[in-house]
């Protein structure tokens, strides 16, 4: 069940597409696909490499966004803007065993349009920890909510 590399950090703002900009234009990330989750999102790219994640934040989030990530924070400034930290990984089953051995409670969900199954869970200090499986792994484990059947 090992850790392979940080994948992404997802940051909440008011002002998506300024947001978006400043790393565009500062820092020369370049926008690139990203999946269809019923809320906004913009993912922002280094080379080939999704490694930052953007989505509206705030105290009025859509239901969609607020019933697939959850919502720890309202914050759109500070540190409190960054929603969660997402590792990619193997072996889901060990994972999720492992998981339940420490009394960690988790969430699990399907980005059908991207091959990843999820896992969400919370870190002893609220932090929001996304881990990304393969679907390759999936035979037999259900996830609580795809994004596509997101309204």
């Amino acid at each position: 069940m090992p850790l392979h590399h940080l994948e992404h950090f997802l940051i909440q703002t008011a002002d998506l597409e300024g947001t978006r900009d400043w790393y565009v234009n500062t820092l020369g990330m370049r926008v690139g696909p990203s999946p269809d989750f019923k809320f906004p999102v913009v993912w922002l790219y280094i080379g080939d490499t999704d490694v930052l994640h953007l989505t509206v934040g705030g105290k009025n989030v859509s239901e969609n966004r607020k019933a697939y990530l959850g919502q720890q924070s309202d914050a759109i400034h500070g540190s409190g803007v960054v929603d969660h930290v997402a590792f990619r990984a193997t072996g889901l089953r060990e994972m999720m065993a492992n998981l339940q051995k420490h009394g960690v409670k988790f969430h699990k969900r399907m980005v059908n349009d991207q091959g990843l199954f999820q896992l969400f869970m919370l870190d002893p200090n609220g932090v929001k920890v996304e881990l990304n499986f393969s679907n390759d792994e999936v035979q037999g484990v259900e996830p609580e909510l795809m994004a596509a059947a997101l309204p």
